[in-house]
């Protein structure tokens, strides 16, 4: 066997114990059909980077050479399986560890086949970034399809579409073109941030770390460089602090702390919290990491915490912050995706375990299971493995959870048999229980009646039934050819919001859309012309421009809104009424000093000679979004360079069709 290799001990990067610790973590998965490459891409990315050992080298090349292999298969450094090995493809989940100077990765390298669903599930559970391979010989399969829907379901932030094996194609650009146009128009269904595209060769290292020049049609990035730049945390929540008590550490009798993992958000001493369910309330006294005392625990922080009252708590309670709350149901609706070899019960009860808190519970009705080839749902009576459905779950005691789309670590459980101590499901809270009179017919879409259900505290009024229209939504689109949705405008007074709203307004209803604008000022003027500028008063101004945008929203509009709206958990509100993908959260970003000295209405002069109270930027915060899903810069860019850019997303997402001509 005779094959051209670096030198083992010639590093392509130099690393040391002190470099890696401040830089950041990188999780990810890979998946994609059968034997389209996925080993050997990560075995690759593992040689070409030095991140494997002479002696794991040496072992693959022995190996390779007893199989009669003509070139050292690399995908041995994944496939650990005996039967992986003489099978060549993967079966179970292999996690590997690589670093460069820039960023730390944990790599899950997942089965293509379907009967390893369950095991896709399992391994992309945390990462934030998803690796689709697809064969350039074969085109996009349904496996591709099946494994871009499992990432959307799972909320990973990014999606990569590796096109494989293009030395098999002849590195032809217009094989690279077929796919992208396909995987793009499957891709507008789903509910995913961010998708690209890189065409390469796993075997032989094009476009892996290096440019390939095979392809100099492709002016793109490598999969490494993707894999550095790729924003990290994008699906971490860093607003709604969530603390799951793991154990009570009482070293002796004059320490008592509560250690735990934050799930989410962050905290400090001296902040108000809560615990849940007692609802008993405390200030944090101090924040320890080991015997050392630390100024502030973030999310995947692992932390004990102590308290400055004594409040009985116990393992499966959840401290949280005052005035932000979790939601609180003993009827959740959720997506499962069976894991056992036996069906699902539906008189069975089961362990739900959520969080750190494990109680009793029963599934009081499977709605449907979902076909991930088409999307679309069949009726049934139970779930078989590697099965997804939407179920109602009744638990013994209240969970206190997030929807999943908004906190990965609280909106999702497992479900164990109580009898095996097996885990039997992993699933994802959609929100509170819905009646089967309230769903619809349909594609797996966003939402399945037209108007999401809020999972807020909203008060509502007694005695009325929403009553649905004989002319829905889906109809409305399909008339009006574009997708509903609601633009979510949010920046500091002056940052030119309301003129990039007209002008996007202005182009849509020039291409023959619906679109409707609601300006902030305008509202105060009539609907909100009763509201001040307090936070409760802010709030409530929100709340009801959201639900004007809803209803906007649910006759087919592309609705933009308009507003400051300065606090997080009010733009979170508007969301939540809304199906995912369909809310588009857009931070016109422009320095506070730039909108000073722009002030069009003279707004900053007057609120800094104390003539305004709680002006936003002066007397009262902003809270920047951390995760918009387009932020745009005013500071730099003209207004109609930022309307286009506007205009450009919805045509991405396939809210309005790209036009021709």
């Amino acid at each position: 066997m005779s094959v051209q290799l670096r030198e083992m001990n010639e590093p392509v990067v130099e690393t040391t114990p002190e470099s890696l610790e401040s830089i950041d973590l990188l999780r990810f998965t890979t998946a994609g059909s059968v034997d389209d490459g996925k080993s050997t891409l990560i075995g690759r990315l593992l040689y070409d980077t030095k991140s494997i050992f002479e002696d794991q080298y040496a072992a693959i090349e022995r190996a390779s050479e007893l199989r009669g292999d003509e070139t050292i298969d690399l995908a041995l450094l994944t496939d650990g399986l005996r039967a992986e090995r003489e099978q060549k493809i993967t079966i179970d989940v292999a996690y590997r560890y690589f670093a460069t100077p820039k960023r730390k990765f944990i790599i899950a390298d997942t089965p293509g086949h379907i009967q390893y669903t369950r095991n896709m599930v399992t391994g992309a559970s945390s990462a934030e970034a998803a690796i689709v391979l697809i064969d350039a010989r074969k085109g996009v399969l349904t496996q591709s399809k099946r494994h871009g829907f499992l990432a959307s379901l799972l909320q990973i932030p990014h999606i990569l579409v590796a096109i494989n094996k293009m030395d098999l194609v002849d590195f032809d650009e217009d094989v690279y073109e077929r796919i992208v146009e396909d995987y793009t128009e499957f891709a507008a269904k789903l509910s995913v941030h961010a998708i690209d595209y890189i065409p390469l060769s796993a075997l032989k290292g094009d476009n892996v770390v290096e440019k390939s020049s095979n392809m100099p049609w492709y002016d793109g990035q490598t999969l490494l460089h993707y894999l550095e730049n790729v924003n990290v945390g994008a699906n971490r929540n860093m607003v709604d602090f969530r603390f799951p008590v793991q154990y009570v550490v009482r070293p002796n009798q004059d320490f008592r702390g509560f250690a735990g993992q934050v799930a989410s958000g962050r905290i400090v001493p001296g902040e108000e919290v809560v615990v849940l369910p007692s609802g008993k309330r405390t200030r944090v006294k101090a924040l320890h990491f080991f015997k050392e005392e630390i100024a502030e625990a973030v999310s995947g922080d692992a932390a004990i915490m102590t308290l400055e009252d004594e409040i009985d708590i116990s393992r499966g309670d959840m401290i949280v912050r005052t005035h932000n709350l979790p939601q609180k149901s003993d009827k959740v609706d959720a997506i499962v995706c069976w894991m056992s070899e036996t069906p699902l019960n539906p008189d069975g009860n089961y362990w739900v375990q959520h969080t750190t808190r494990r109680v009793q519970g029963y599934i009081s009705e499977l709605n449907y299971k979902i076909d991930v080839d088409t999307m679309h749902r069949e009726a049934a009576e139970t779930l078989q493995l590697n099965e997804i459905g939407r179920i109602q779950l009744t638990t013994a005691r209240p969970l206190f959870y997030d929807r999943y789309q908004l906190n990965r670590a609280t909106g999702s459980f497992i479900l164990i048999d109580p009898y095996s101590n097996n885990t039997v499901a992993a699933g994802i809270i959609r929100g509170k229980s819905r009646r089967v009179a309230d769903l619809v017919t349909g594609e797996i879409d966003s939402t399945e009646i037209g108007i999401a259900e809020s999972d807020g505290d909203t008060q509502r009024s007694t005695n009325v039934v929403w009553e649905q229209g004989d002319v829905t939504r889906h109809m409305r689109e399909e008339r009006n050819g574009h997708k509903a949705a609601v633009l979510w405008l949010t920046g500091l007074s002056g940052s030119g919001k309301s003129t990039v709203a007209r002008l996007v307004e202005r182009r849509l209803f020039d291409l023959g859309f619906q679109a409707q604008l609601l300006d902030g000022d305008n509202l105060r003027h009539g609907l909100n012309g009763d509201l001040g500028f307090s936070a409760e008063a802010r709030q409530e101004n929100i709340r009801r421009t959201a639900e004007v945008a809803k209803l906007s929203f649910t006759h087919g509009n592309i609705v933009l809104c308009s507003f400051i709206s300065p606090f997080q958990r009010d733009r979170d509100f508007a969301r939540s009424l809304l199906p995912p993908n369909r809310f588009v959260e857009i931070f016109v970003q422009c320095d506070l000093e730039v909108c000073k000295r722009r002030d069009p209405k003279g707004l900053y002069e007057r609120a800094l000679r104390g003539e305004i109270k709680e002006f936003t930027g002066v007397s009262s915060p902003y809270e920047a979004p951390q995760h918009p899903e387009l932020r745009i810069d005013s500071a730099h860019n003209t207004p109609e360079v930022n309307a286009q850019l506007i205009v450009d997303y919805l045509i991405a997402q396939g809210i309005i069709p790209r036009q021709t001509g």
